[in-house]
Protein backbone atom coordinates (compact mmCIF):
# COMPACT_ATOMS: atom_id res chain seq x y z
CA UNK A 1 0.00 0.00 0.00
CA UNK A 2 1.00 3.45 -0.77
CA UNK A 3 2.64 5.65 2.30
CA UNK A 4 1.43 8.99 0.06
CA UNK A 5 -2.24 9.55 1.72
CA UNK A 6 -2.83 11.54 -1.23
CA UNK A 7 -2.10 9.17 -3.93
CA UNK A 8 -5.22 7.04 -3.19
CA UNK A 9 -7.35 8.89 -0.99
CA UNK A 10 -9.03 7.10 2.01
CA UNK A 11 -10.63 3.40 1.65
CA UNK A 12 -13.89 5.24 3.35
CA UNK A 13 -15.33 8.81 4.39
CA UNK A 14 -17.81 8.71 7.64
CA UNK A 15 -19.82 12.03 8.00
CA UNK A 16 -21.58 12.01 11.42
CA UNK A 17 -24.10 14.20 11.81
CA UNK A 18 -23.35 14.62 15.69
CA UNK A 19 -21.39 13.83 18.70
CA UNK A 20 -23.03 10.42 19.04
CA UNK A 21 -22.62 9.67 15.86
CA UNK A 22 -18.52 10.08 16.61
CA UNK A 23 -18.40 8.00 18.92
CA UNK A 24 -19.86 5.43 16.54
CA UNK A 25 -17.83 5.51 13.56
CA UNK A 26 -14.93 5.58 16.30
CA UNK A 27 -15.79 2.85 17.71
CA UNK A 28 -16.48 1.05 14.65
CA UNK A 29 -12.81 1.65 13.15
CA UNK A 30 -11.64 0.21 16.52
CA UNK A 31 -13.89 -3.14 15.48
CA UNK A 32 -12.32 -3.08 12.69
CA UNK A 33 -8.94 -2.78 13.17
CA UNK A 34 -9.27 0.80 10.90
CA UNK A 35 -7.25 4.07 11.58
CA UNK A 36 -9.33 7.11 11.31
CA UNK A 37 -8.04 10.84 10.44
CA UNK A 38 -10.68 13.76 11.00
CA UNK A 39 -10.91 16.40 8.30
CA UNK A 40 -13.95 19.60 7.68
CA UNK A 41 -15.02 21.05 4.42
CA UNK A 42 -16.03 17.16 2.59
CA UNK A 43 -12.55 16.34 3.14
CA UNK A 44 -10.64 19.09 1.25
CA UNK A 45 -9.28 20.40 3.84
CA UNK A 46 -5.28 21.33 3.07
CA UNK A 47 -2.09 19.57 4.05
CA UNK A 48 -0.75 16.00 4.76
CA UNK A 49 -1.99 15.53 8.44
CA UNK A 50 -5.43 15.63 7.03
CA UNK A 51 -5.49 13.13 4.88
CA UNK A 52 -5.59 9.29 4.93
CA UNK A 53 -5.90 5.85 3.29
CA UNK A 54 -8.28 4.52 5.61
CA UNK A 55 -10.95 5.89 7.44
CA UNK A 56 -11.64 9.48 7.44
CA UNK A 57 -13.82 11.39 9.19
CA UNK A 58 -15.45 14.33 8.11
CA UNK A 59 -17.03 16.66 10.64
CA UNK A 60 -18.27 19.23 8.53
CA UNK A 61 -21.69 18.72 10.01
CA UNK A 62 -20.88 19.30 13.29
CA UNK A 63 -22.05 22.71 12.96
CA UNK A 64 -23.27 25.88 14.84
CA UNK A 65 -22.54 27.92 18.31
CA UNK A 66 -23.69 26.71 21.07
CA UNK A 67 -23.11 29.85 23.17
CA UNK A 68 -21.87 32.59 23.04
CA UNK A 69 -20.75 33.42 27.22
CA UNK A 70 -19.22 37.65 28.20
CA UNK A 71 -16.14 36.68 26.82
CA UNK A 72 -15.84 33.04 25.57
CA UNK A 73 -17.62 31.26 22.87
CA UNK A 74 -18.88 27.77 22.66
CA UNK A 75 -18.66 26.50 19.44
CA UNK A 76 -19.16 22.92 17.59
CA UNK A 77 -15.78 21.48 15.87
CA UNK A 78 -16.88 21.71 12.79
CA UNK A 79 -17.99 25.52 12.11
CA UNK A 80 -15.89 27.58 10.15
CA UNK A 81 -13.98 30.39 10.47
CA UNK A 82 -15.84 32.14 8.94
CA UNK A 83 -19.46 31.41 10.00
CA UNK A 84 -17.73 31.47 13.58
CA UNK A 85 -16.87 35.42 12.88
CA UNK A 86 -20.25 36.65 11.28
CA UNK A 87 -21.89 35.38 14.57
CA UNK A 88 -19.96 36.90 17.22
CA UNK A 89 -19.58 39.87 15.48
CA UNK A 90 -23.81 40.08 15.39
CA UNK A 91 -23.26 39.87 19.38
CA UNK A 92 -20.70 42.38 19.20
CA UNK A 93 -17.81 40.32 19.65
CA UNK A 94 -14.97 38.72 17.99
CA UNK A 95 -11.86 35.95 17.86
CA UNK A 96 -8.78 37.68 19.10
CA UNK A 97 -7.20 36.49 15.98
CA UNK A 98 -8.06 35.17 12.96
CA UNK A 99 -6.52 33.17 10.34
CA UNK A 100 -6.16 33.20 6.92
CA UNK A 101 -8.21 30.29 6.13
CA UNK A 102 -11.93 31.06 6.21
CA UNK A 103 -13.24 28.26 5.26
CA UNK A 104 -11.16 25.90 7.95
CA UNK A 105 -12.96 24.19 10.38
CA UNK A 106 -12.54 25.70 14.27
CA UNK A 107 -11.84 22.24 14.91
CA UNK A 108 -8.87 22.20 12.28
CA UNK A 109 -7.54 25.75 12.61
CA UNK A 110 -6.57 25.29 16.56
CA UNK A 111 -5.50 21.57 15.88
CA UNK A 112 -3.15 22.68 12.90
CA UNK A 113 -2.01 25.98 15.31
CA UNK A 114 -3.48 28.06 12.31
CA UNK A 115 -2.18 31.44 13.86
CA UNK A 116 -3.18 35.33 12.89
CA UNK A 117 -0.98 38.63 12.57
CA UNK A 118 -1.72 39.70 16.06
CA UNK A 119 1.36 40.54 18.02
CA UNK A 120 0.29 40.61 21.28
CA UNK A 121 -2.23 37.65 20.71
CA UNK A 122 -1.26 34.09 20.20
CA UNK A 123 -3.01 31.49 17.40
CA UNK A 124 -6.26 30.74 17.20
CA UNK A 125 -5.03 27.41 19.11
CA UNK A 126 -3.69 29.73 22.03
CA UNK A 127 -7.44 30.89 22.37
CA UNK A 128 -8.71 27.55 23.25
CA UNK A 129 -10.27 27.32 26.63
CA UNK A 130 -11.44 23.58 26.54
CA UNK A 131 -11.74 20.93 24.51
CA UNK A 132 -14.69 17.81 23.97
CA UNK A 133 -13.62 15.09 21.97
CA UNK A 134 -13.66 11.58 21.96
CA UNK A 135 -10.70 9.50 22.32
CA UNK A 136 -9.24 6.32 20.89
CA UNK A 137 -11.69 4.34 23.07
CA UNK A 138 -14.76 5.93 21.81
CA UNK A 139 -14.76 7.98 25.35
CA UNK A 140 -15.62 11.25 25.36
CA UNK A 141 -13.34 13.78 26.78
CA UNK A 142 -13.78 17.20 28.57
CA UNK A 143 -10.47 18.62 28.05
CA UNK A 144 -9.32 21.42 30.50
CA UNK A 145 -6.13 21.74 33.07
CA UNK A 146 -3.32 20.42 32.03
CA UNK A 147 -4.20 18.09 29.23
CA UNK A 148 -5.35 21.48 27.33
CA UNK A 149 -2.19 21.87 26.56
CA UNK A 150 -1.68 18.73 24.30
CA UNK A 151 -5.33 19.10 22.93
CA UNK A 152 -4.53 22.81 22.08
CA UNK A 153 -3.14 22.06 18.66
CA UNK A 154 -3.19 18.04 18.81
CA UNK A 155 -2.41 17.52 15.13
CA UNK A 156 -6.13 15.02 15.48
CA UNK A 157 -3.84 12.78 17.06
CA UNK A 158 -5.70 12.68 20.63
CA UNK A 159 -8.83 12.26 19.59
CA UNK A 160 -12.12 13.69 17.47
CA UNK A 161 -12.92 17.38 18.24
CA UNK A 162 -16.62 17.80 18.99
CA UNK A 163 -17.15 21.14 20.00
CA UNK A 164 -14.60 24.24 21.68
CA UNK A 165 -14.64 26.86 23.93
CA UNK A 166 -12.48 30.03 22.72
CA UNK A 167 -11.79 33.22 24.34
CA UNK A 168 -13.61 36.28 22.75
CA UNK A 169 -12.88 39.93 22.71
CA UNK A 170 -15.18 43.26 21.31
CA UNK A 171 -15.59 43.86 18.18
CA UNK A 172 -13.34 46.45 16.99
CA UNK A 173 -13.59 47.56 13.51
CA UNK A 174 -9.94 47.77 11.46
CA UNK A 175 -8.99 51.11 9.75
CA UNK A 176 -5.99 49.11 6.93
CA UNK A 177 -2.96 50.70 6.03
CA UNK A 178 -0.17 49.63 3.57
CA UNK A 179 2.99 51.31 2.39
CA UNK A 180 6.52 50.13 0.97
CA UNK A 181 9.27 50.41 3.68
CA UNK A 182 12.91 49.23 3.92
CA UNK A 183 13.81 45.84 5.56
CA UNK A 184 16.11 47.74 7.81
CA UNK A 185 13.00 49.91 9.33
CA UNK A 186 10.92 47.13 9.76
CA UNK A 187 13.83 45.64 12.19
CA UNK A 188 15.02 48.68 13.63
CA UNK A 189 12.01 50.23 14.70
CA UNK A 190 10.15 46.68 15.37
CA UNK A 191 7.08 47.72 13.25
CA UNK A 192 5.73 44.65 13.03
CA UNK A 193 5.18 44.64 17.03
CA UNK A 194 3.81 48.30 17.19
CA UNK A 195 0.35 47.78 15.49
CA UNK A 196 -2.90 45.70 16.63
CA UNK A 197 -1.67 43.41 13.45
CA UNK A 198 0.15 43.36 11.24
CA UNK A 199 2.96 41.49 8.39
CA UNK A 200 5.33 42.15 5.83
CA UNK A 201 6.63 40.92 2.75
CA UNK A 202 10.40 40.95 2.03
CA UNK A 203 12.18 40.38 -1.27
CA UNK A 204 14.31 38.10 -1.18
CA UNK A 205 16.13 38.05 -4.59
CA UNK A 206 18.99 38.69 -6.83
CA UNK A 207 16.99 40.75 -9.04
CA UNK A 208 15.13 42.80 -6.49
CA UNK A 209 17.18 45.30 -4.13
CA UNK A 210 17.73 43.45 -0.61
CA UNK A 211 15.46 46.28 0.82
CA UNK A 212 12.80 46.05 -0.60
CA UNK A 213 9.29 45.04 2.08
CA UNK A 214 5.92 46.21 2.05
CA UNK A 215 4.27 46.40 5.28
CA UNK A 216 0.38 46.17 6.11
CA UNK A 217 -0.61 47.18 9.73
CA UNK A 218 -4.02 47.75 11.17
CA UNK A 219 -5.76 49.79 13.63
CA UNK A 220 -8.86 50.35 15.01
CA UNK A 221 -10.78 52.89 12.83
CA UNK A 222 -10.29 56.53 13.78
CA UNK A 223 -13.90 57.74 15.73
CA UNK A 224 -13.64 61.28 13.83
CA UNK A 225 -15.89 61.24 10.59
CA UNK A 226 -13.91 62.57 7.33
CA UNK A 227 -11.80 62.10 4.70
CA UNK A 228 -9.20 59.63 5.48
CA UNK A 229 -5.56 60.93 4.52
CA UNK A 230 -4.44 59.02 1.54
CA UNK A 231 -0.24 58.57 1.29
CA UNK A 232 -0.04 57.94 -2.28
CA UNK A 233 0.76 54.48 -1.64
CA UNK A 234 -1.26 52.82 -4.20
CA UNK A 235 -0.67 55.57 -6.37
CA UNK A 236 2.99 54.54 -6.43
CA UNK A 237 2.70 50.71 -6.03
CA UNK A 238 0.82 50.88 -9.46
CA UNK A 239 3.15 53.27 -10.85
CA UNK A 240 6.34 50.88 -9.78
CA UNK A 241 4.22 47.38 -10.82
CA UNK A 242 3.52 48.64 -14.06
CA UNK A 243 7.26 49.46 -14.67
CA UNK A 244 8.60 45.79 -13.89
CA UNK A 245 5.98 43.75 -15.25
CA UNK A 246 6.53 45.83 -18.03
CA UNK A 247 9.96 44.23 -18.21
CA UNK A 248 9.28 41.06 -17.02
CA UNK A 249 10.86 40.72 -14.14
CA UNK A 250 7.35 41.15 -11.94
CA UNK A 251 6.38 38.13 -13.70
CA UNK A 252 9.93 36.25 -12.60
CA UNK A 253 9.83 37.79 -8.69
CA UNK A 254 6.57 37.94 -7.83
CA UNK A 255 7.44 41.91 -7.17
CA UNK A 256 6.00 44.31 -6.19
CA UNK A 257 3.32 42.25 -4.46
CA UNK A 258 -0.25 43.65 -5.90
CA UNK A 259 -1.96 46.35 -3.42
CA UNK A 260 -4.16 44.32 -1.08
CA UNK A 261 -6.64 47.63 0.15
CA UNK A 262 -7.79 50.75 -1.15
CA UNK A 263 -6.74 53.43 0.95
CA UNK A 264 -9.26 53.95 3.67
CA UNK A 265 -10.76 50.96 3.64
CA UNK A 266 -11.82 49.91 6.97
CA UNK A 267 -13.99 47.01 8.67
CA UNK A 268 -14.15 43.85 10.90
CA UNK A 269 -11.42 42.17 11.47
CA UNK A 270 -12.63 39.25 9.82
CA UNK A 271 -13.74 40.96 6.30
CA UNK A 272 -10.39 43.11 6.23
CA UNK A 273 -7.40 41.09 7.31
CA UNK A 274 -7.48 37.07 6.00
CA UNK A 275 -5.17 37.09 2.90
CA UNK A 276 -7.40 36.21 -0.26
CA UNK A 277 -4.86 34.01 -2.19
CA UNK A 278 -6.03 30.51 -2.08
CA UNK A 279 -4.13 27.58 0.01
CA UNK A 280 -0.96 26.84 -2.00
CA UNK A 281 0.32 23.27 -1.91
CA UNK A 282 3.62 24.82 -2.16
CA UNK A 283 3.86 26.70 0.31
CA UNK A 284 6.07 26.30 3.43
CA UNK A 285 5.57 27.97 6.52
CA UNK A 286 8.59 28.07 9.53
CA UNK A 287 8.45 29.56 12.73
CA UNK A 288 11.55 31.08 14.23
CA UNK A 289 12.63 32.42 17.44
CA UNK A 290 10.89 35.97 17.42
CA UNK A 291 14.81 37.47 18.35
CA UNK A 292 16.10 35.73 15.19
CA UNK A 293 14.53 37.25 12.44
CA UNK A 294 16.71 39.15 11.24
CA UNK A 295 19.61 36.89 10.88
CA UNK A 296 17.02 34.91 9.31
CA UNK A 297 16.40 37.07 6.31
CA UNK A 298 19.91 37.85 6.31
CA UNK A 299 21.00 34.37 5.61
CA UNK A 300 17.92 33.62 3.05
CA UNK A 301 19.49 36.64 1.22
CA UNK A 302 22.87 35.67 1.13
CA UNK A 303 21.95 32.21 0.20
CA UNK A 304 19.64 32.44 -2.47
CA UNK A 305 22.50 35.12 -3.79
CA UNK A 306 25.11 32.55 -3.45
CA UNK A 307 23.58 30.12 -5.66
CA UNK A 308 21.85 32.25 -7.91
CA UNK A 309 18.28 31.21 -6.97
CA UNK A 310 15.23 33.70 -7.01
CA UNK A 311 12.97 33.55 -3.17
CA UNK A 312 9.82 34.90 -3.89
CA UNK A 313 8.76 37.36 -1.51
CA UNK A 314 8.88 36.04 2.39
CA UNK A 315 5.60 37.11 4.13
CA UNK A 316 6.22 37.81 7.82
CA UNK A 317 4.11 37.79 10.73
CA UNK A 318 4.61 37.71 14.60
CA UNK A 319 2.96 36.20 17.41
CA UNK A 320 3.50 35.68 21.32
CA UNK A 321 5.28 32.57 22.98
CA UNK A 322 2.19 29.86 23.63
CA UNK A 323 1.90 26.99 26.33
CA UNK A 324 0.75 24.30 23.16
CA UNK A 325 3.00 21.77 23.84
CA UNK A 326 3.61 21.08 20.12
CA UNK A 327 2.28 24.94 18.85
CA UNK A 328 5.44 25.92 16.42
CA UNK A 329 5.39 29.31 18.86
CA UNK A 330 6.22 27.21 21.72
CA UNK A 331 8.05 28.43 24.79
CA UNK A 332 9.25 31.95 22.63
CA UNK A 333 7.76 35.03 21.05
CA UNK A 334 7.72 33.86 16.83
CA UNK A 335 8.09 35.42 13.91
CA UNK A 336 6.15 32.98 11.28
CA UNK A 337 7.70 33.42 7.27
CA UNK A 338 5.59 31.86 4.66
CA UNK A 339 7.98 31.01 1.57
CA UNK A 340 6.07 30.13 -1.94
CA UNK A 341 7.80 28.28 -4.32
CA UNK A 342 6.28 26.52 -7.53
CA UNK A 343 6.39 23.16 -8.16
CA UNK A 344 9.77 20.38 -8.41
CA UNK A 345 11.57 23.47 -10.40
CA UNK A 346 12.03 25.23 -7.25
CA UNK A 347 12.58 22.49 -4.47
CA UNK A 348 16.09 22.80 -4.14
CA UNK A 349 15.06 26.95 -3.29
CA UNK A 350 12.57 25.31 -0.35
CA UNK A 351 15.02 23.21 0.97
CA UNK A 352 17.73 25.84 0.81
CA UNK A 353 14.48 28.20 3.19
CA UNK A 354 13.87 25.19 5.32
CA UNK A 355 17.84 24.71 5.85
CA UNK A 356 18.20 28.26 6.66
CA UNK A 357 15.26 28.52 8.82
CA UNK A 358 16.23 25.19 11.17
CA UNK A 359 19.54 26.10 11.85
CA UNK A 360 18.05 29.53 13.37
CA UNK A 361 16.00 26.87 16.15
CA UNK A 362 12.93 27.26 13.39
CA UNK A 363 10.48 24.53 13.60
CA UNK A 364 8.01 23.95 10.30
CA UNK A 365 4.25 24.56 11.23
CA UNK A 366 1.74 22.00 10.65
CA UNK A 367 -0.50 23.40 7.80
CA UNK A 368 2.41 22.54 4.97
CA UNK A 369 4.15 19.52 4.40
CA UNK A 370 7.92 18.82 5.43
CA UNK A 371 10.31 15.81 6.80
CA UNK A 372 10.92 16.30 10.41
CA UNK A 373 10.40 12.81 12.38
CA UNK A 374 10.01 12.25 15.76
CA UNK A 375 13.76 13.04 16.70
CA UNK A 376 13.38 16.41 15.33
CA UNK A 377 10.58 17.06 17.79
CA UNK A 378 12.11 15.66 20.66
CA UNK A 379 15.21 18.33 20.41
CA UNK A 380 12.77 21.41 19.05
CA UNK A 381 9.74 20.91 21.55
CA UNK A 382 10.25 20.84 25.57
CA UNK A 383 6.87 19.93 25.43
CA UNK A 384 7.54 17.03 23.45
CA UNK A 385 7.36 13.98 26.26
CA UNK A 386 4.56 15.23 27.82
CA UNK A 387 2.51 15.23 24.23
CA UNK A 388 3.64 11.73 23.84
CA UNK A 389 2.13 10.73 27.90
CA UNK A 390 -1.14 12.32 26.86
CA UNK A 391 -1.26 11.00 23.28
CA UNK A 392 -0.55 7.22 25.31
CA UNK A 393 -3.43 7.72 27.76
CA UNK A 394 -5.85 9.40 24.76
CA UNK A 395 -4.90 6.91 22.23
CA UNK A 396 -3.48 3.90 23.62
CA UNK A 397 -4.21 2.25 20.07
CA UNK A 398 -3.36 4.24 18.04
CA UNK A 399 -6.72 4.97 16.47
CA UNK A 400 -5.52 8.15 15.20
CA UNK A 401 -2.88 7.67 12.57
CA UNK A 402 -1.40 7.23 9.55
CA UNK A 403 1.89 6.59 7.55
CA UNK A 404 2.34 10.42 7.23
CA UNK A 405 1.27 11.33 11.12
CA UNK A 406 2.80 8.24 11.86
CA UNK A 407 6.47 9.03 10.20
CA UNK A 408 6.02 12.84 11.81
CA UNK A 409 5.12 11.29 15.50
CA UNK A 410 6.53 7.73 15.31
CA UNK A 411 4.64 5.32 17.70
Amino acid sequence: MSTDPAATGPRRTDRPLDEAGVVTAVRRAAERGATVRPTGAGGRAPGPLARTEDVLLDVSALTGVVEIGEDTVRVRAGETVADLCVALAAAGRALATVPDAPRATIGGATGLGMYGGAPAEGSLSDQVRAVRLVDGRGTVRDVTGPDLDAARCGLGALGIATALELRTVPLTRLQVHERAVGIDEVLGEDLLGEHAWTECDIAISPSVHAGSAVLRWAEPEPEATGPVERAGWGQAVSRLASSWWSSGVGLRSGWPPPQRWAPGTAGPPHEVLPDPQPWDPDLSEWAVPRAALGTVLRELGAAVAARGRELRPVRVRTGRAETGLLHPASGRDTAYLRLRTRGPAEEPVRRLAGAVCEDADGRPCWTTRHAWGPDELAVAYPGWEAFRAVRDRFDPDRRFTDPHLAAVLGR
